[in-house]
């Protein structure tokens, strides 16, 4: 298995086997904490290769510097299946996440296992600032 795609972004959608990625961040401002992101989505592209079909489990953390998780984890599966002579195959998944809470300010941590197996993880760093230099996008 080959992750190619793990993006935290405003929005995202698959459509004719194509992920479209909307506004990709890794950082959210504020003036204050705790604040709530009311919308944003995990776009995961995944290959695998002919000897990988089946099922496979695929597991979501969210944790703050601590460590601790910041919303339950997201567990899902996948089955992947060859319909054709091709080598490989890819899936592609979104992970729609509303009411994000970030109580701190400090950096977190989207961590993505399959299988069991930790495979990457990217920050999200929520960051203070005064009310004139907030960045307006």
């Amino acid at each position: 298995m080959k992750l190619e795609i793990f993006a935290l972004c405003d929005a995202a959608t698959v459509s004719g086997g194509k992920l479209n990625i909307l506004g990709a961040f890794d950082s959210v401002f504020a003036t204050q904490a705790p604040v709530v992101h009311s919308q944003c989505a995990l776009s995961i592209r995944l290959r695998f290769s002919r000897i990988e079909e089946g099922e496979h489990r695929i597991r979501i953390t969210v944790v703050d510097e601590d460590g601790h998780s910041i919303m339950p984890n997201l567990d899902g599966k996948l089955s992947v299946k060859f319909v054709t002579e091709e080598d490989s195959v890819v899936t592609n998944f979104i992970v729609n996440i509303q009411q994000l809470k970030l109580e701190k300010f400090g950096t977190y941590s989207i961590d993505l296992a399959v299988d069991g197996r930790h495979e990457t993880s990217l920050p999200l760093t929520f960051k203070q600032v005064s009310a004139s230099t907030q960045p307006t996008a």
